[in-house]
Protein backbone atom coordinates (compact mmCIF):
# COMPACT_ATOMS: atom_id res chain seq x y z
CA UNK A 1 0.00 0.00 0.00
CA UNK A 2 0.75 3.59 -0.87
CA UNK A 3 0.36 6.51 1.65
CA UNK A 4 0.67 9.73 0.84
CA UNK A 5 1.34 12.68 3.30
CA UNK A 6 -2.21 13.83 2.68
CA UNK A 7 -3.39 10.52 3.77
CA UNK A 8 -4.31 9.54 0.48
CA UNK A 9 -4.07 5.34 0.03
CA UNK A 10 -3.56 2.63 -3.26
CA UNK A 11 -3.68 -0.40 -2.86
CA UNK A 12 -1.44 -2.35 -5.42
CA UNK A 13 -0.99 -5.87 -5.65
CA UNK A 14 2.72 -7.11 -5.79
CA UNK A 15 2.31 -10.79 -6.53
CA UNK A 16 3.41 -9.93 -10.56
CA UNK A 17 6.24 -8.42 -11.94
CA UNK A 18 4.86 -4.86 -12.58
CA UNK A 19 2.14 -3.11 -10.69
CA UNK A 20 0.02 -0.33 -11.89
CA UNK A 21 -0.89 2.80 -9.59
CA UNK A 22 -3.33 5.24 -10.46
CA UNK A 23 -1.96 8.40 -11.88
CA UNK A 24 1.41 7.53 -11.06
CA UNK A 25 1.88 4.66 -13.77
CA UNK A 26 3.35 0.58 -14.19
CA UNK A 27 6.07 0.69 -11.17
CA UNK A 28 8.30 -2.42 -10.63
CA UNK A 29 6.73 -4.53 -8.08
CA UNK A 30 10.29 -5.50 -6.81
CA UNK A 31 11.18 -2.15 -6.59
CA UNK A 32 8.26 -1.92 -4.33
CA UNK A 33 8.84 -4.87 -2.32
CA UNK A 34 12.12 -3.55 -1.24
CA UNK A 35 10.98 -0.26 0.20
CA UNK A 36 8.38 -1.59 2.47
CA UNK A 37 8.71 0.49 5.39
CA UNK A 38 10.00 3.31 3.58
CA UNK A 39 9.72 6.09 1.80
CA UNK A 40 9.93 6.02 -2.20
CA UNK A 41 9.66 8.68 -4.28
CA UNK A 42 8.94 9.35 -7.83
CA UNK A 43 9.48 12.41 -9.44
CA UNK A 44 8.13 15.33 -7.09
CA UNK A 45 5.36 13.03 -5.43
CA UNK A 46 6.49 10.20 -2.57
CA UNK A 47 4.94 8.11 -0.18
CA UNK A 48 5.56 5.34 2.24
CA UNK A 49 5.36 1.56 1.26
CA UNK A 50 3.17 0.32 4.05
CA UNK A 51 2.34 -3.64 4.44
CA UNK A 52 -2.15 -3.03 4.04
CA UNK A 53 -4.23 -4.13 6.89
CA UNK A 54 -7.48 -5.35 6.97
CA UNK A 55 -9.29 -2.04 7.35
CA UNK A 56 -6.72 -0.17 4.50
CA UNK A 57 -8.70 -3.33 2.74
CA UNK A 58 -12.01 -2.92 3.88
CA UNK A 59 -11.45 1.04 2.81
CA UNK A 60 -10.68 0.18 -0.40
CA UNK A 61 -13.43 -2.04 -1.55
CA UNK A 62 -15.26 -1.32 -5.15
CA UNK A 63 -18.82 -1.01 -4.15
CA UNK A 64 -22.02 -1.73 -5.67
CA UNK A 65 -24.06 -1.59 -2.23
CA UNK A 66 -23.65 -0.47 1.12
CA UNK A 67 -21.00 -1.78 2.89
CA UNK A 68 -20.38 -2.86 6.97
CA UNK A 69 -18.16 -0.55 8.03
CA UNK A 70 -15.00 -0.61 9.75
CA UNK A 71 -16.31 -0.23 13.19
CA UNK A 72 -18.97 -2.25 13.13
CA UNK A 73 -16.98 -5.26 11.18
CA UNK A 74 -14.63 -6.38 13.85
CA UNK A 75 -17.65 -5.90 16.97
CA UNK A 76 -19.37 -8.50 14.56
CA UNK A 77 -16.43 -10.91 14.52
CA UNK A 78 -15.54 -10.55 17.91
CA UNK A 79 -19.25 -11.20 19.19
CA UNK A 80 -19.62 -14.59 16.92
CA UNK A 81 -16.03 -15.64 18.45
CA UNK A 82 -14.72 -16.45 14.91
CA UNK A 83 -11.22 -17.89 14.88
CA UNK A 84 -9.10 -19.70 12.67
CA UNK A 85 -9.99 -22.62 11.29
CA UNK A 86 -14.19 -21.73 11.49
CA UNK A 87 -16.76 -22.51 8.75
CA UNK A 88 -19.05 -19.21 7.98
CA UNK A 89 -22.23 -18.87 6.13
CA UNK A 90 -22.75 -15.01 4.90
CA UNK A 91 -26.51 -14.56 3.58
CA UNK A 92 -25.83 -10.80 1.56
CA UNK A 93 -22.97 -10.66 -0.33
CA UNK A 94 -23.55 -7.23 -1.46
CA UNK A 95 -20.02 -5.57 -1.82
CA UNK A 96 -17.89 -7.80 -0.38
CA UNK A 97 -16.30 -5.77 2.32
CA UNK A 98 -17.71 -7.73 5.04
CA UNK A 99 -16.98 -11.30 3.20
CA UNK A 100 -13.13 -10.48 3.20
CA UNK A 101 -13.47 -9.64 7.11
CA UNK A 102 -14.99 -12.83 7.81
CA UNK A 103 -12.08 -14.45 5.42
CA UNK A 104 -9.43 -12.65 7.67
CA UNK A 105 -11.28 -13.89 10.70
CA UNK A 106 -11.29 -17.47 10.00
CA UNK A 107 -7.81 -17.46 8.52
CA UNK A 108 -6.13 -19.62 5.65
CA UNK A 109 -7.59 -23.19 7.04
CA UNK A 110 -11.39 -21.44 7.50
CA UNK A 111 -13.81 -21.04 5.01
CA UNK A 112 -16.62 -18.94 4.20
CA UNK A 113 -20.04 -19.21 1.77
CA UNK A 114 -21.26 -16.45 0.87
CA UNK A 115 -24.99 -16.30 -1.11
CA UNK A 116 -26.37 -13.03 -2.54
CA UNK A 117 -29.85 -13.16 -4.95
CA UNK A 118 -27.84 -10.67 -7.73
CA UNK A 119 -24.83 -11.79 -10.26
CA UNK A 120 -23.32 -8.41 -10.56
CA UNK A 121 -23.13 -7.81 -6.73
CA UNK A 122 -21.67 -11.34 -6.59
CA UNK A 123 -18.56 -10.26 -9.76
CA UNK A 124 -18.27 -7.10 -7.58
CA UNK A 125 -17.71 -9.26 -4.15
CA UNK A 126 -15.46 -11.67 -5.74
CA UNK A 127 -13.55 -8.93 -7.75
CA UNK A 128 -13.22 -7.41 -4.29
CA UNK A 129 -12.16 -10.74 -2.32
CA UNK A 130 -10.01 -11.78 -4.57
CA UNK A 131 -7.87 -8.03 -4.85
CA UNK A 132 -7.25 -8.44 -1.05
CA UNK A 133 -5.69 -11.67 -1.31
CA UNK A 134 -8.75 -13.85 -0.02
CA UNK A 135 -10.20 -15.79 -3.14
CA UNK A 136 -9.12 -18.93 -1.91
CA UNK A 137 -11.01 -19.24 1.05
CA UNK A 138 -14.05 -17.84 0.24
CA UNK A 139 -16.80 -19.65 -2.33
CA UNK A 140 -19.86 -17.33 -3.53
CA UNK A 141 -23.35 -18.91 -4.42
CA UNK A 142 -25.50 -17.03 -6.41
CA UNK A 143 -29.41 -17.98 -4.83
CA UNK A 144 -31.93 -16.78 -2.17
CA UNK A 145 -30.79 -18.44 0.59
CA UNK A 146 -34.08 -17.34 2.90
CA UNK A 147 -35.41 -20.32 0.37
CA UNK A 148 -33.09 -22.83 1.76
CA UNK A 149 -29.02 -23.63 1.88
CA UNK A 150 -27.25 -27.32 1.40
CA UNK A 151 -24.91 -26.21 3.90
CA UNK A 152 -24.53 -27.63 7.74
CA UNK A 153 -22.52 -26.97 10.84
CA UNK A 154 -21.52 -23.96 10.51
CA UNK A 155 -19.63 -21.82 13.29
CA UNK A 156 -21.91 -18.95 12.32
CA UNK A 157 -24.52 -17.27 10.03
CA UNK A 158 -23.98 -13.39 8.92
CA UNK A 159 -27.02 -11.76 7.13
CA UNK A 160 -26.98 -8.77 5.69
CA UNK A 161 -30.12 -8.43 3.97
CA UNK A 162 -33.33 -5.82 4.30
CA UNK A 163 -35.63 -8.94 6.22
CA UNK A 164 -33.41 -10.86 8.31
CA UNK A 165 -36.13 -12.63 10.64
CA UNK A 166 -36.67 -14.63 6.92
CA UNK A 167 -33.54 -15.95 7.25
CA UNK A 168 -33.60 -17.15 10.85
CA UNK A 169 -35.00 -20.30 9.44
CA UNK A 170 -32.15 -21.63 7.34
CA UNK A 171 -29.41 -20.39 9.91
CA UNK A 172 -30.61 -22.34 12.60
CA UNK A 173 -30.77 -25.30 10.24
CA UNK A 174 -27.00 -24.46 8.91
CA UNK A 175 -25.57 -24.24 12.77
CA UNK A 176 -24.05 -26.11 14.65
CA UNK A 177 -25.01 -26.50 18.51
CA UNK A 178 -24.11 -23.32 20.15
CA UNK A 179 -23.18 -21.39 16.99
CA UNK A 180 -23.87 -17.95 16.41
CA UNK A 181 -26.28 -15.84 14.53
CA UNK A 182 -25.70 -11.94 13.81
CA UNK A 183 -27.61 -9.83 11.63
CA UNK A 184 -27.19 -5.99 10.13
CA UNK A 185 -30.03 -4.21 9.91
CA UNK A 186 -30.15 -0.01 9.75
CA UNK A 187 -33.72 0.78 11.33
CA UNK A 188 -35.35 -1.01 14.39
CA UNK A 189 -38.17 -2.12 12.73
CA UNK A 190 -36.14 -4.46 11.00
CA UNK A 191 -34.63 -5.51 14.54
CA UNK A 192 -37.74 -5.86 16.52
CA UNK A 193 -38.88 -8.50 13.90
CA UNK A 194 -35.98 -10.49 13.90
CA UNK A 195 -35.48 -10.41 17.59
CA UNK A 196 -39.67 -11.86 17.70
CA UNK A 197 -38.52 -14.65 15.18
CA UNK A 198 -35.36 -15.94 17.34
CA UNK A 199 -36.95 -15.75 20.09
CA UNK A 200 -39.70 -18.42 18.69
CA UNK A 201 -37.10 -20.05 17.53
CA UNK A 202 -34.26 -22.43 19.47
CA UNK A 203 -31.84 -19.05 19.75
CA UNK A 204 -30.51 -17.93 23.45
CA UNK A 205 -28.57 -14.92 24.38
CA UNK A 206 -30.28 -12.77 21.92
CA UNK A 207 -29.50 -9.06 22.15
CA UNK A 208 -28.88 -5.90 19.59
CA UNK A 209 -26.00 -3.50 20.08
CA UNK A 210 -25.53 0.14 17.96
CA UNK A 211 -21.50 0.69 17.96
CA UNK A 212 -20.70 4.54 18.63
CA UNK A 213 -17.25 5.41 17.49
CA UNK A 214 -15.88 9.24 17.73
CA UNK A 215 -12.36 9.85 16.43
CA UNK A 216 -10.00 12.25 18.59
CA UNK A 217 -8.12 14.67 16.67
CA UNK A 218 -4.83 15.34 18.72
CA UNK A 219 -2.87 18.47 17.77
CA UNK A 220 0.15 20.93 19.55
CA UNK A 221 -2.86 23.62 19.62
CA UNK A 222 -4.62 21.21 21.62
CA UNK A 223 -6.85 18.16 21.64
CA UNK A 224 -10.27 17.89 20.56
CA UNK A 225 -12.95 15.30 19.00
CA UNK A 226 -13.19 15.34 15.43
CA UNK A 227 -15.60 17.51 13.68
CA UNK A 228 -16.80 14.51 11.09
CA UNK A 229 -20.68 13.66 12.09
CA UNK A 230 -20.87 10.59 13.64
CA UNK A 231 -23.97 9.24 11.63
CA UNK A 232 -25.52 6.05 12.59
CA UNK A 233 -24.78 3.07 10.58
CA UNK A 234 -26.54 -0.23 11.69
CA UNK A 235 -27.85 -2.20 14.63
CA UNK A 236 -26.07 -5.69 15.54
CA UNK A 237 -28.08 -8.47 16.23
CA UNK A 238 -26.59 -11.50 17.91
CA UNK A 239 -27.54 -14.95 19.10
CA UNK A 240 -26.49 -18.34 19.42
CA UNK A 241 -28.60 -21.72 18.69
CA UNK A 242 -29.19 -24.21 21.09
CA UNK A 243 -30.67 -28.05 20.68
CA UNK A 244 -33.28 -27.34 24.02
CA UNK A 245 -34.57 -24.41 25.61
CA UNK A 246 -35.79 -23.16 29.26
Amino acid sequence: MLLEHSGATHIVDLDGDVVTVPSIGVVRADVLRASIGRRWAVGERSFLVLTPTIRDHLGSVQRRAQIIGAKDAPVLTWNCDMKGGDFIVEIGSGSGALTLVLAHAVGPTGRVVSYDVRPDFLEQAQQNVVAAGFGNQVEFKLGDARNGIAERNADAVVVDIPDPWEAVRVSAEALRPCGHFASFSPNMEQVKRTVQVLRANTFVQVRTIETIEREIVAHEEGTRPSFAPLGHTGYLTFARKVLDTF
